[in-house]
């Protein structure tokens, strides 16, 4: 038969679990076994033959309904965003020609408050039933979805299979959140203006290099058409940056500086009510690492969507460099590396700056994000600015976070040094505090 062959060919994705009840069962069949043969009673040879029967159909039930069962699993969006909902479907197609009393599935999942495990009960033969599973993201980072693994049984409970579906694991990955900021530090450099960069780019900018032949993909406008008409072929124009300072954001992301209180993530995870209240507020974890994160995140969104070409800096468990650019590219190229980076980096914030200050270019802007309280990486954040870069400074003081460490020093130091700085605070609206500046070196 055509579904004994498919349980030999999936047994092997799961296993067999023999429950107390048969063991049960089966010793009262030999209990019972004994007393046929030892007095040839009519009626205890019919009871054993009824419970050899019964044990043989309910294996025979639960192989058929493990055999006759296919799931496929569909991810929505494979991209989220922490605070928002990820979304993906499941369908389950009853293949056999039996109704299964019951089945189990169980997603083998690392995303918190993902629920796709569920008990299906009565699923008619040749059904197909779907469900949609909607999740709010609380976590960034990139989370497995699956396997997913389906038990199922006979009606007296004898017998279990599990089975391992094929083709059921997919990836997610929530990006931290942004938040929308009303004002941030403008990127003001001592680059005179008027100069272009010689740098040639993709986008349509108001310098024009030159021209050349049209090539597949080009736009329509950024065909020269009197060139064109000259010469009887399409020749598209090629544009160069504007004369604007870069924006560097450089995160420290060193274990020992980032601090933050006791959360419990699993009573968070059950809180259901974004999918029926729109969040106005934005609730991060209460640690540095979050927020320091979450303003990188939105202070980089800031900057592109205002046509400024944006790079990034850190060094957490690896070392991350994203080269300046601009675009709905480069914003989910940040956010990918965003995702994935931890607060498990050994490097100072000092000397992320020395190693990697040489890719900054005079007149650029540099926004630091820090949980540090130290006065070194202050120093060097100095001497960057002494060659001809600004320098914004978003520290986010460890003492809201749990930490023992004032961060008053660091504050003057920054005053000081006339540093444009922004303070975050835990339990504080980031959109406030990346909106008010507490010492800006263009007013002094």
């Amino acid at each position: 038969m055509k579904w004994i062959e498919n349980f030999k060919q999936r047994i092997s994705y799961g296993a067999l679990q023999i429950t107390f009840r048969y063991w049960g069962v089966f010793g009262v069949w030999l209990v019972l076994t004994a007393l046929a043969y030892q007095t040839s009673n009519e009626i205890f040879f019919r009871l054993v033959y009824l419970l050899l029967g019964a044990m043989v159909l309910s294996f025979l039930w639960a192989a058929h309904s493990i055999a006759t069962f296919d799931l496929e699993r569909i991810v929505v969006t494979p991209r989220a965003q922490v605070g928002r909902i990820a979304e993906e479907r499941v369908m389950v197609h009853n293949t056999g020609r039996w109704n299964k009393v019951w089945l189990e599935i169980r997603d083998e999942t690392d995303l918190p408050g993902h629920r796709v495990s569920r008990v299906l009960s009565a699923l008619r033969a040749r059904v197909r039933w779907s469900y949609t599973v909607r999740t709010p993201c609380r976590r960034r980072g990139r989370f497995n979805l699956g396997p997913i693994v389906v038990s199922t049984g006979d009606p007296f409970g004898f017998f279990i299979f599990r089975r391992r579906i094929a083709n059921t694991r997919a990836a997610l990955t929530v990006y931290p959140a942004t938040v929308d900021l009303p004002y941030f530090a403008p990127p003001v450099g001592n680059m005179p203006g008027g100069d272009a960069l010689r740098r040639k780019t993709h986008h349509v900018t108001t310098n024009v290099s030159g021209t050349r032949e049209y090539a597949p993909g080009d736009s329509f406008n950024r065909i020269h058409w009197l060139s064109s008409a000259r010469t009887e072929r399409l020749i598209v124009k090629e544009f160069e940056l504007d004369p604007t300072s870069d924006v560097w954001i450089f995160l420290d992301l060193e274990r020992d500086v980032h601090v933050g209180q006791w959360w419990e993530e699993a009573v968070d995870a059950r809180d259901l009510s974004p999918l029926w209240f729109r969040q106005d507020v934005l609730r991060l974890p209460p640690t540095t690492e979050e927020y320091c994160v979450t303003a990188a995140a939105s202070i980089a969104r800031y900057y592109l969507q205002r046509q400024r070409a944006v790079g990034f800096a850190a060094h957490g468990q690896a070392r991350e460099i994203v080269p300046p650019d601009r675009g709905e590219r480069q914003i989910n190229r940040l956010l990918e590396s965003l995702a994935v980076l931890r607060a498990e980096g050994r490097t100072p914030l000092t000397d992320v700056l020395s190693a990697e200050s040489l890719r900054v270019n005079r007149g650029d802007t540099l926004v630091v994000i820090t949980p540090s309280p130290e006065l070194e990486w202050i120093k060097s954040a100095r001497e960057l600015r002494r060659r001809g870069s600004r320098v914004i400074a978003v520290l986010a003081d460890a003492t809201t976070f749990g930490g023992k460490v004032d961060a008053r020093a660091a504050l003057n130091e920054l005053a000081a040094s006339g540093m444009t700085t922004y303070v975050l605070r835990e339990g504080e609206e980031l959109r406030e505090a990346l909106s008010e500046r507490r010492q800006t070196a263009d007013n002094r």
